[in-house]
């Protein structure tokens, strides 16, 4: 019988945070990580940042806080089938988008081309910046001093990174003496997957609520008509029959990707840590049919809803507010506050004005693009 709780990613034999601290009695290392980032600034900024509807379209509309709390409920509950530390896979769930702009993957396309002359903008990367850098808390360091195991399921949310990384990710990677090249531990493997049961299912939901498309029209996806077949209609209420369908949804991937990850452990007889890190492929995964299903869902997603006439609409508006205010702020650096005004050469001014717009939310970008282009509000 195969051990699942091996793979868990054991606090007691943590790496470590890079600035040493006493060890809480009532905690371990993987409850305070999760602790710090509820309780930090960026978390509660997601609040007004966008998921695909800008914050203030509908209250019913998810945001980026709304959708790391439901990756983070999918999260903490695989992890207990496994019998892994749900405290770190808490702790990656929520903190996976830390690093996100304002208006979502429209800001990151303006700041990844104004950034190119420097390496361009990566969300994922942002993330551990906060964490490490920008978040500013605590009297004998920057950032909020995570364990490593957290920072690297965060960086490797998405698998191993082979590509040029910033300073401030290879300071961490040294520090630690980590390898990039590996895969993430089982914790960090079941926020990623997460990640796209909840964003793909609560995009179907947000998308029906606004009306860009109808059960009728999505049902076309096999999955989905699956799912139809064994909801028995007592009445008309179309709102709870399209919440039956997501709720359907959502526990079908679920169920596929805990007996898929079964069968891939007991296949290749994986009885430990360090094989699921050295292993050649992501062990937490859905099997080939689901896989090909949900590329389906995502293609249908980006047809008729982020492609979406209304979604395309407020794309291009924040894409002009994020311009807007990047390129204002380089000509104009006195603009920006005390804490962002200071840089010794171009490239810094850049990541200055980069940093300081990536974390605004959705509402202050706008009452800032307000208050320095609206001519009539002088």
């Amino acid at each position: 019988m195969v051990q699942y709780s091996n793979f868990s990613t054991d606090y007691k034999l943590s790496k470590g945070r890079m600035f040493p601290e006493n060890e809480d009695f009532n905690r371990t290392c993987f409850m305070r990580d999760r602790d710090r980032i509820i309780h930090s600034t960026a978390f509660r900024r997601l609040k007004y940042k966008t998921q695909v509807f800008v914050y203030h379209e509908k209250d019913y509309f998810r945001t980026r806080l709304s959708h790391s709390i439901e990756v983070s409920q999918l999260a903490r509950s695989i992890s207990k089938v496994f019998n892994v530390n749900d405290d770190l896979s808490e702790a990656i769930s929520l903190s996976h988008d830390l690093g996100h702009t304002p208006f979502g993957h429209a800001g990151e396309d303006v700041l990844n081309k104004k950034m190119e002359i420097v390496g361009g903008f990566n969300h994922n990367f942002q993330a551990i910046k906060i964490l490490t850098l920008l978040e500013k808390k605590y009297l004998n360091f920057d950032g909020l001093n995570l364990s490593f195991e957290t920072l690297d399921g965060i960086l490797k949310h998405n698998g191993p990174i082979n590509c040029k990384l910033p300073d401030y990710i290879n300071s961490v990677l040294e520090f630690f003496d980590a390898d990039k090249g590996t895969y993430g531990s089982f914790e960090s493997q079941i926020a990623a997957i997460c990640d796209d049961i909840a964003y793909n299912n609560n995009d179907i939901d947000d998308g029906l609520y606004a009306g860009l498309f109808d059960i009728d029209q999505i049902s076309e996806i096999p999955i989905v008509e699956k799912v139809i077949k064994t909801i028995k209609l007592n009445n008309n209420d179309k709102k709870r029959f399209n919440y039956e369908v997501v709720r359907g949804l959502i526990k079908l991937m679920v169920d596929d990707l805990i007996c898929n990850t079964k069968e891939i452990i007991k296949k290749n007889n994986i009885s430990s840590c360090d094989q699921i890190l050295s292993f050649n492929k992501n062990i937490v995964c859905f099997s080939d049919d689901i896989k090909d299903q949900e590329l389906k869902l995502k293609s249908f997603l980006k047809k008729n809803m982020y492609e979406h006439a209304r979604v395309k609409r407020m794309t291009i508006k924040a894409k002009k507010i994020i311009t807007d205010l990047f390129e204002l702020f380089i000509e104009e650096p006195s603009l920006l506050p005390t804490e962002w005004s200071e840089f010794e050469n171009k490239d810094q001014k850049l990541t200055k004005v980069c940093d300081y717009i990536s974390g605004m939310t959705d509402k202050y970008a706008i009452n800032m693009h307000k208050k320095f282009f609206d001519l009539y509000n002088l």
